[in-house]
């Protein structure tokens, strides 16, 4: 099945790719049992997450800041279901859309500014940058192992090994951490549909090697899904959201995050010496999965 992923990528590769998704699908888990705890505290209880979940419902959280609207409630390890999915969903995205308020009060302002300046300036590189990778074939082996395809694939397999990979164990976090990877693809998937569906950008592989880079916003033909347009890369959003709740979760072992964030700006980058988007792109797609699984599912934490 990995061979048909990767069309001509070789077996060494195949072998590479198939690592990386065992540690990240199943390391998280390995991490989760080294939580166990010692043996001189078993003998005292502690109240199983479900109790917990029945103590202190989600929607009966009272605010921690009345003055943020991204901290607006704390968001537990407990009450995270599929039945919950749908509308933890919909209460995120009130406060994504609901963002430029909170910045318009004064709140997040230096990330906010920090995130504009740097897409601004990438965007003026872009026209300097693109013919480079328009041109070079070092990255060949490189785009032929981290395609289009297996890269979805993977943003997809990680979170279902991970959940069944729970229920194998009956273990309840992993659980929720794959129904929360979900959520956060989801959260950050429908802004960066919108803001494809008004950039229009063309992809650079639309515009010829000797082409005009500087001219690519509002040009392209897009579906109401945002197929056809570049900015931002769908592909560095979802990773980013993953790979941010995966960090989150088992954050507690320091190197999760490591592999998570580096598996992530590995597939991220790929989209650019493929052609499939500006680094510009990638960049706000990245920003975008990771600002809001970082703010938005796990906001209050």
């Amino acid at each position: 099945m990995i061979h048909l992923l990767l069309g001509p990528a070789r077996a060494g590769s195949s072998r590479f790719l198939l690592s990386i998704w065992f540690i990240l699908a199943f390391g998280a888990q390995c991490a989760s049992a080294q939580n166990a705890l010692p043996a001189p505290f078993t003998q005292f209880s502690f109240p199983a997450p479900e109790s917990l979940a029945q103590a202190a419902p989600l929607d009966t959280i009272a605010p921690k800041s009345s003055s943020s609207l991204l901290s607006a409630s704390s968001y537990p390890n407990a009450g995270v279901s599929w039945k919950t999915l749908p509308i933890h969903t919909l209460r995120d995205q009130k406060y994504v859309w609901l963002f430029p308020l909170d910045v318009a009060r004064g709140h997040h302002l230096v990330p906010t500014i920090s995130i504009v300046g740097v897409t601004a300036a990438l965007i003026a590189l872009d026209s300097h940058t693109e013919p480079y990778f328009a041109r070079t074939t070092d990255f060949d082996r490189y785009t032929e192992t981290f395609n289009g395809t297996f890269t979805g694939s993977f943003m997809a397999a990680v979170p279902v090994s991970l959940y069944v990979f729970g229920l194998a164990r009956h273990d309840s976090y992993a659980q929720q951490t794959a129904i929360l990877a979900g959520e956060a693809y989801a959260d950050s998937a429908i802004p960066h549909v919108a803001i494809k569906v008004i950039s229009r950008r063309y992809r650079p592989s639309a515009i010829p090697p000797n082409g005009n880079f500087s001219d690519t916003f509002f040009q392209s033909s897009t579906s109401v899904f945002g197929k056809g347009s570049s900015f931002p890369s769908g592909h560095a959003a979802g990773v980013f959201s993953i790979a941010t709740v995966i960090a989150r979760r088992y954050g507690d072992h320091r190197w999760v995050p490591w592999v998570a964030y580096g598996v992530a700006g590995v597939f991220a980058f790929s989209r650019v010496p493929s052609r499939s988007h500006f680094p510009s792109d990638v960049f706000l797609g990245a920003a975008l999965g990771y600002t809001i699984t970082r703010y938005d599912v796990f906001r209050g934490q």
